[in-house]
């Protein structure tokens, strides 16, 4: 649900989308990127994510842009992130895990959230699932306080970390209302990835002992430089960078080019690599789910999905070929 941009997040000075990145800085380095909805991406995307070096993924179940209208289109949807997208991240190389949850702005269709909180046991317990996510609040309703209460519930019983969305009105006092929650229904802070994190919420995030996410977004949430700085004042501890790219104007390539404006300000690379691959391993794989060893992968763009190919035409396969790193 990461594209309900409103003005207000847009009131922090922001890196300009022309800005340009050196990327041989990052040539042969390995990124995981956290949250990204592939769904709503291309294949040129996951190729050109793979050349930069991301290895591995999370797309977070979210708003698909319109209200969904019934209980089957959420099934088919969560259907796709365990199947078809899996398949389909597979034929490039990029190992993909996901996200099962019921998202702030559709809990609000009550008769409807009734049904999907129903369906979500069906899903977080299948492979590639390392949370419930991403929940929360969006404009801080009832409904969404209640749902989202109900989600926390089932992680718990689940062992599942749990990726929250924070609101973009009122994003300070809806992190809050976010961490407190979920320390009343006793979650581990240390289980609890907080995501769109910016200058205004970092410092009591990480005092609370949770996971800092940001969201590297053009004109919102959080600016590739803007990171950078957020980096030498905190630390690498418990932060981590995403790109949350999705059906709007959005960058999957924000992980890598982070990464590499972070080396040209003087950030170490074991700095750079905590931020950017290894403390969402850390976080996410508390679901028992993540092994580095499967982000090796063979590609055999041979195989099919149901009968399905990412093939068009007479495309030739790409087999037994590893990812090139950024030519």
């Amino acid at each position: 649900m990461c594209c309900s941009h409103h003005t207000e997040e847009r009131s922090v000075p922001l890196a300009q989308p022309t800005e340009k990145f050196d990327m041989d800085l990052i040539r042969g380095m390995k990124f995981f990127d956290p949250h990204v909805h592939m769904t709503s991406r291309t294949t040129d995307d996951y190729q050109a994510m793979a050349d930069a070096g991301i290895v591995a993924l999370i797309e977070p179940s979210f708003w698909l842009g319109q209200p969904r209208t019934g209980p089957d289109s959420f099934k088919d949807y969560y259907s796709s992130l365990v199947g078809w997208e899996r398949f389909r991240s597979s034929q490039f190389g990029i190992k993909h895990y996901c996200t099962i949850g019921l998202n702030s702005r559709e809990a609000n269709n009550e008769p409807l959230a009734e049904q999907v909180m129903e369906m979500l046991p069906l899903f977080i317990y299948k492979d590639g699932v390392v949370g419930i996510g991403e929940i929360g609040f969006d404009d801080q309703t009832a409904a969404e306080e209640k749902y989202y209460r109900l989600q926390l519930e089932l992680a718990k019983e689940s062992g599942l970390p749990v990726q929250i969305h924070t609101p973009h009105r009122d994003k300070k006092r809806g992190t809050q209302r976010s961490m407190d929650i979920a320390i009343e229904h006793g979650l581990d802070p240390g289980m609890v990835i907080v995501d769109h994190n910016n200058e205004e919420t970092v410092k009591e995030v990480l005092e609370r002992g949770f996971w800092a996410a940001f969201t590297i977004y053009p004109f919102t949430k959080m600016g590739n430089q803007r990171m950078v700085e957020i980096t030498k004042q905190y630390g690498p501890e418990r932060i981590m960078v995403n790109s949350a790219a999705d059906w709007g104007i959005s960058d999957p390539m924000a992980v890598p080019k982070t990464a590499a404006l972070m080396k040209l300000n003087g950030i170490s690379l074991a700095d750079i690599e905590l931020v950017t691959y290894r403390n969402a391993i850390t976080a996410f794989a508390q679901s028992g789910q993540i092994n580095e060893a499967d982000f090796v992968s063979v590609i055999d763009q041979s195989a099919k999905f149901e009968g399905n190919s990412i093939l068009r035409g007479g495309q030739q396969p790409r087999i037994d070929k590893s990812s090139i790193i950024i030519s």
